[in-house]
């Protein structure tokens, strides 16, 4: 099974409904089951309607049919920054996300614009890419009182010039990739000293609509998964408060339960980073390639030293 697994989970929240809906939810039934979590927030202006852009993309169309966007996200959030202003997501909901802290949860830096960093990230300048980095380090240490710890890439979305500003500033740990064990970047220059823990699992907007799967299955379909992983003993699973904490939660505490009664720990981010200071890490480039289920290229862990 997978008795004494470590399970980090990675909650990224990208809309200021996922902030002010989503994450309570979470929380709330993270703590009725006693486990924890790290909790990802985009702290500026909610664009989630300029996401339609990406309509052209390969397999774009088909996931949004297959997610039922508008169900999950509302059509409130997909009209900001198109037909409604983008709210300040930091302004608006800063007193969700700092309740979360002090319940316990750990918080990290996702984005500042999720949209504009998804979107633009993998081919801008070092100029652009510093701006943006350190706009959501301000807005961050705004709402909390202290620069985050560790960052999750909008939709996995990377460049060299952020993973330098990662180690620029010190951050423990990142979560910006998909892949397997945890790796050390390498850069010009040398490895990056913030390490890598990447997303091994897929997510549940992956696998809907897929293969058969439905709400129905899915929770077996992702624990299944996680047993026949590589690495069973440390794996990281992403889900989205606009998901798992609205219309999936109750599947989502489904699979918490298969993976509590199989005997792993579900955990935060920082215990994982904390496993990964035991073991000598590889190091290893970050490229581009393709997920099932997701459209478009992400920022994925190469497979081999000289890849």
């Amino acid at each position: 099974m997978l008795e004494g697994a470590r399970i980090g989970l990675k909650v990224d929240v990208d809309t200021l409904r996922g902030t002010r809906e989503g994450v309570p939810r979470l929380a709330a039934l993270l703590k009725k089951l006693g486990m924890d979590a790290t909790f990802y927030f985009s702290v500026g202006p909610d664009h989630t309607g300029r996401a339609m852009r990406r309509v052209f993309r390969k397999g774009f169309a088909q996931k949004v049919a297959r997610t039922s966007v508008l169900k999950h996200y509302g059509l409130k959030t997909l009209l900001y920054g198109v037909l409604l202003p983008g709210p300040d997501i930091g302004r608006k909901g800063g007193a969700e996300m700092r309740a979360v802290r002090d319940a316990g949860f750990e918080v990290g830096l996702h984005t500042y614009d999720h949209v504009r960093w998804q979107d633009t990230v993998a081919h801008a300048t070092a100029a652009w890419t510093r701006v943006e980095f350190e706009r959501g380090l301000h807005a961050f240490e705004s709402i909390f009182g202290f620069l985050p710890q560790s960052h999750a890439a909008a939709g996995w979305q990377i460049n060299d010039h952020a993973l330098r500003l990662e180690r620029e500033y010190g951050l423990r740990y990142a979560s910006d990739t998909r892949g397997g064990a945890p790796f050390f970047p390498s850069l010009d220059g040398g490895a990056s000293t913030c390490a890598q823990l990447p997303t091994t699992l897929p997510t549940l907007d992956e696998l809907l609509g897929r293969d058969g799967i439905d709400e129905s299955n899915i929770a077996d379909a992702v624990f299944g998964l996680s047993r026949s992983a590589p690495d069973p003993s440390l794996q990281v699973f992403t889900l989205h408060a606009e998901l798992e904490g609205m219309l999936l939660l109750d599947v989502f505490e489904s699979l918490l339960i298969k993976w509590r009664e199989a005997g792993a720990v579900v955990t935060r981010m920082a215990t994982l980073q904390s496993v990964t200071t035991q073991r000598q890490l590889p190091i290893r480039a970050v490229i581009e390639g393709e997920i099932p289920g997701r459209s478009g290229l992400l920022a994925v862990q190469a497979p081999t030293a000289d890849a």
